[in-house]
């Protein structure tokens, strides 16, 4: 399939965000996000390249400026879009879901940004990511541990081991030191562990803390 925006964008500027984007390692869900906004064309199965092909300008030039020029937009989608990305890159061959609502012991239902669940369809990480405004501070982080040891108490979270507060504005001295403090007094055992992370995006890229 060929893109059937080449005429409008120009063979040449086309084929040079293709020629880029492919070195990137783009998930499927992501292709397919970016398909849905811009309503594009995507081919289900084959190579990288041919699948960006199969996009329309729209979508190739939104998937340029979000993971290749690192673009900021207002609303943050782009920094959510490069946060999905990342997580997706840190759990290998297990299935990324976005928004998705996971009951907690409590009997609540946490609408979590990002979860994780192995080739067995059980949940083992929760993530959520700060796009914009101000820094990440410890009422934020103390509010996401309450959010995610719920969650590691109920039934469908047993098996949960990881959990990632990501941020592009950065996080506040307090912020980390919180959530490790808060970590610090869960039981050390198997069962209860679960490993806290930090996520900044900087300089394009995520660096991460453990807490």
């Amino acid at each position: 399939m060929v893109n059937k925006g080449f005429p409008k964008f120009g063979m040449s500027q086309a084929g040079a965000f293709v020629a880029a984007l492919k070195n990137y390692n783009l998930p499927d869900f992501i292709l397919a996000m970016i398909a849905k906004e811009c309503k594009s064309d995507l081919l289900e199965r084959g190579r990288i390249d041919d699948r960006l092909q199969s996009m329309n300008d729209e979508a190739l030039s939104m998937l340029h400026r979000i993971f290749v020029e690192c673009e900021e937009d207002e609303a943050g989608k782009y920094a959510q879009y490069r946060f999905y990305a990342f997580v997706s890159s840190v759990y290998h061959k297990c299935t990324v879901l976005v928004n998705e609502t996971i009951p907690g012991a409590s009997g609540k239902n946490h609408r979590v940004q990002v979860a994780v669940k192995n080739a067995g369809g059980v949940y083992i990480a929760v993530a959520t990511n700060k796009a914009t405004g101000n820094p990440v501070g410890a009422k934020d982080t103390e509010r996401f541990y309450k959010v995610v040891d719920d969650i590691k108490s109920g039934e469908q979270g047993t098996m949960l081991t990881d959990a990632i507060y990501g941020s592009s504005a950065g996080f506040k001295r307090d912020a980390t030191k919180e959530l490790a403090r808060l970590n610090g007094q869960r039981p050390d055992d198997p069962e209860n562990r679960l490993e806290f992370k930090a996520a900044n995006f900087e300089n394009t890229i995520y660096s991460v803390t453990k807490c």
